[in-house]
């Protein structure tokens, strides 16, 4: 193969990652030539309601994964925690590159830290996850909608419409915006998205030749973490309309998993967590999320069905 077109969404974040992973391509195969072809998604263009409202995560791969079935483009990239559970018939993921920074970013312009907000701030953010674990900690908050990209986020914030919102700290570094995070928010107490922070090449799996392309850049540590998590979500049902949330850890020879399930409307939360050899990750992500339903998460989550 001579030339690789990847398909991306038209936002800054998801054109820097891909152009991230055509320049990691290059790289790997010199005389290859990589193309982007951008495209806007369902998921950029409704913004008025939230992601759950619209269908979900989805959202965002249908339109790059039909630019693949017609033969438009050999690949696309994505943030692997906006992939669904499950990858429609015909398309692999045959390349999961190194994570990036897993937590959560806590960002305002008067306040340092979650706790120093006052009582009643307002604090945006679109994600029931983050919802749910926001008002475990902090009930008084006021919780309003925020969507949109990363720069869209901040511009609403830097016009005073939120004390505080919350944003990943992989998407703020990979824009340059780390300046912006007055602190973060992470494990144990707060937990991420499932495969937050890794970036994933998806293709169609009849198409040899750009999964032998891609192999070099598979990162077999992430790959394992990130299958255990997305296996406890898949067992759970969770989508972008549950607030799940799991993060997996390589601890010397074995690798722990930790997993939440919370409540977006009162703060109750669920959690369980787990360490085994990491061979099997589907196992450990599987055994975590019965752990989670025999302590109540399936309450949890039939309040959203």
């Amino acid at each position: 193969m001579q030339e690789l077109r990847i398909a991306t969404r038209k936002s800054p974040l998801a054109l820097w990652q891909s152009e991230h992973v055509a320049g990691l391509l290059r790289k790997a195969h010199p005389r290859l030539v990589v193309e982007l072809v951008p495209m806007s998604t369902r998921g950029d263009e409704v913004l008025d309601r939230s992601l759950a409202a619209i269908g979900g995560k989805g959202l965002f791969l249908k339109e790059l994964e039909l630019a693949m079935q017609r033969g438009e483009a050999d690949c696309a990239v994505h943030s692997l925690k906006d992939v669904p559970m499950e990858l429609d018939e015909g398309f692999v993921l045959p390349a999961i590159l190194a994570r990036a920074e897993t937590a959560d970013a806590f960002v305002s312009n008067g306040f340092a830290t979650l706790d120093e907000l006052p009582q009643g701030a307002v604090v945006g953010t679109s994600s029931l996850r983050r919802q749910a674990q926001l008002r475990a900690r902090r009930p008084d908050l006021q919780l309003r909608d925020l969507r949109g990209n990363v720069n869209t986020r901040l511009a609403r914030l830097d016009a005073g419409e939120y004390d505080a919102i919350v944003l990943a700290c992989a998407g703020l570094q990979r824009l340059g915006f780390d300046a912006r995070v007055r602190s973060k928010l992470d494990a144990p107490q707060w937990l991420p998205a499932p495969a937050q922070g890794a970036v994933a090449v998806e293709c169609r799996s009849d198409d040899a030749e750009v999964r032998e392309l891609f192999a070099v850049l598979d990162d077999m540590p992430t790959r394992l973490c990130v299958e255990a998590e997305r296996a406890m979500n898949r067992a759970l049902h969770g989508s972008c309309h549950v607030p799940v949330a799991a993060l997996a850890l390589l601890e010397g020879e074995g690798m722990r998993l930790r997993g939440l399930v919370g409540s977006a409307r009162d703060g109750r939360t669920v959690r369980a967590e787990q360490a085994m050899s990491p061979v099997a990750p589907e196992l450990l992500g599987e055994s975590v999320a019965r752990q989670l339903l025999d302590a109540g998460a399936g309450e949890l989550l039939n309040e959203l069905a």
